[in-house]
């Protein structure tokens, strides 16, 4: 390590924010980064701890220790080549990931990581403004051409890696946008997609094509791509939301989180009303706002609604609320549970734990209001614990518009999946292990989210990695391409 004394020395200190009344009259990124001179104190707080633990944490296996090393000695473009060896795009990781290496970070047990977020993005902006990050060519082609359908991040860091490779690769999206989530489910106050549009113009330097508005299984059979391509990669995300099924959902008003963050992306994206909003617009301005869900796609709809101007928001989890702290000696260096407490959420929310959703109210088509119970941890039949509900707790809570951000149950099962003939798992997801990513059907590969299920950004680009690798080695025989 640069600074063996470094995390006795140096307080951990991490980005800034605009004040939540300044944010919410915008869309754009409210981060202050922290300035140089701030970046390499906190690189030299990575202690030499023996075991990187951080290493755990992180799904893209970035060599944590060695770029803070790099970034305490200023050495910043040896640094970014370090970052983009394990992961193609850190500028999106560096704002929209929740950091689990943090969370399996040495320091951590005392409450005060390295900032390694903060740093892995400083890195990678940086190369960005000194002209250090240009398409990486393949020195020549293999003539082997592969079709990628989807163009999350796990699509795109399939893509990237089979380019660079030297495979003639098209990537295909159904959406007018390349991006997928990133692009549409990611509000553009967490990430400005100009970010996104920077590694497509990369990506195209370096060979790959994209094709948008393509629904594979309508615009286009999947037998036609396996006729005109040696591969196809199925890695089109787990779109299928988790609906609330009680009397009166079908009350206007109640919407899937997505519908609404999508519109708002278009719009941003300077869309009109019709074309960001073709089955209506969803607006949450002066509306008693009732979110349903406690993860991040909760606390996006949060922090749109406040940028709407609602009357007030109101989220719904239906766990207990989980402690401030979590017990170390239980869970690290792993993922804990305990309350997380999101910018959107300073920005103006009330939060509620416990409680359940049991009817829509509403008059003239339209809804008012949601019937609710608390809920508690009790012995089940078997003597196990499971949540039931609190005897005479019922409570009505006023809604104007409610929006479903309960998660992901799979990928849609439509004409796409049909059409590829492809083994469903028990959960719904396209099956394939991660040894090969080979589908049961043959020249079909499936990567990301469409694959595992529902999960975080960094899963998606270490699946698409792993699988552009997989692939290269079917059709050469073997790879060079990192895994």
């Amino acid at each position: 390590m640069g600074k063996p004394t470094g995390f006795l020395e140096i307080e951990r200190q991490d980005r800034g924010y605009e004040k939540p009344q300044d944010r919410l009259r915008n869309w754009k990124e409210f981060v202050h980064p922290l300035p140089q001179e701030s970046l390499n104190k906190q690189a030299a707080r990575c202690m030499d701890c023996g075991i990187p633990f951080c290493h755990t944490g992180c799904p893209v296996n970035n060599q944590i220790p060695d770029f803070n090393n790099l970034v305490y000695r200023e050495q910043w473009k040896t640094a970014l080549e370090n970052l983009q060896s394990t992961n193609n795009f850190p500028e999106f990781t560096g704002r929209v990931c929740p950091a689990p290496c943090e969370a399996s970070c040495t320091l951590n047990i005392i409450d005060t990581p390295v900032t390694i977020k903060t740093i892995e993005c400083a890195i990678v902006d940086k190369g960005w403004e000194e002209g250090w990050i240009t398409p990486q060519m393949s020195p020549r082609g293999t003539g082997k051409r592969v079709a990628v359908v989807g163009s999350g991040p796990a699509g795109m860091a399939c893509a990237q890696q089979l380019a660079r490779a030297g495979h003639a690769t098209t990537v295909f999206e159904k959406s007018d946008r390349i991006g997928g989530l990133l692009r549409y489910g990611i509000p553009d106050f967490k990430m400005e997609k100009h970010l996104i549009d920077r590694r497509v113009a990369q990506m195209e330097a370096e060979g790959v094509i994209f094709r948008t508005n393509m629904e594979i299984g309508v615009s286009v059979s999947v037998q036609r791509l396996l006729d005109d391509y040696d591969v196809l990669v199925m890695a089109g995300g787990a779109e299928n939301p988790r609906d609330l099924e009680v009397t009166g959902r079908e009350l206007d008003g109640i919407h899937y989180a997505m519908d609404f963050l999508v519109q708002q992306n278009k719009r941003n994206a300077g869309d009109d009303e019709l074309r960001a909003a073709p089955t209506g617009a969803i607006s949450a301005t002066g509306k008693h706002v009732v979110v349903i869900g406690g993860g991040d796609t909760g606390s996006d709809c949060i922090g749109t609604s406040n940028r709407h101007g609602a009357a007030s928001v109101t989220q719904l989890e239906i766990m207990p609320e989980p402690p401030a702290r979590e017990n170390k000696f239980m869970t690290w260096p792993d993922w804990p549970l305990k309350l997380r407490t999101s910018s959107s959420h300073e920005e103006g929310c009330e939060r509620d734990f416990a409680v359940a959703t049991k009817r829509a109210i509403g008059s003239n088509g339209k809804i008012e209001a949601l019937e609710c119970v608390r809920m508690e941890w009790a012995p089940g039949a078997d003597g196990r614990q499971v949540l039931k509900e609190v005897e005479g707790s019922a409570f009505q809570l006023k809604a104007d518009l409610v929006l479903l951000a309960m998660g992901f149950v799979s990928p849609k099962h439509n004409a796409f999946t049909e059409q590829a003939g492809v083994e469903i798992d028990p959960r719904g997801n396209v099956k394939a292990p991660v040894t090969d990513y080979k589908t049961s059907t043959p020249n079909i590969f499936s990567c990301g989210d469409m694959r595992r299920g529902q999960s975080l950004v960094v899963w998606a680009i270490r699946e698409g990695r792993q699988c552009a690798q997989a692939v290269d080695t079917f059709l050469m025989g073997a790879s060079k391409l990192p895994r």
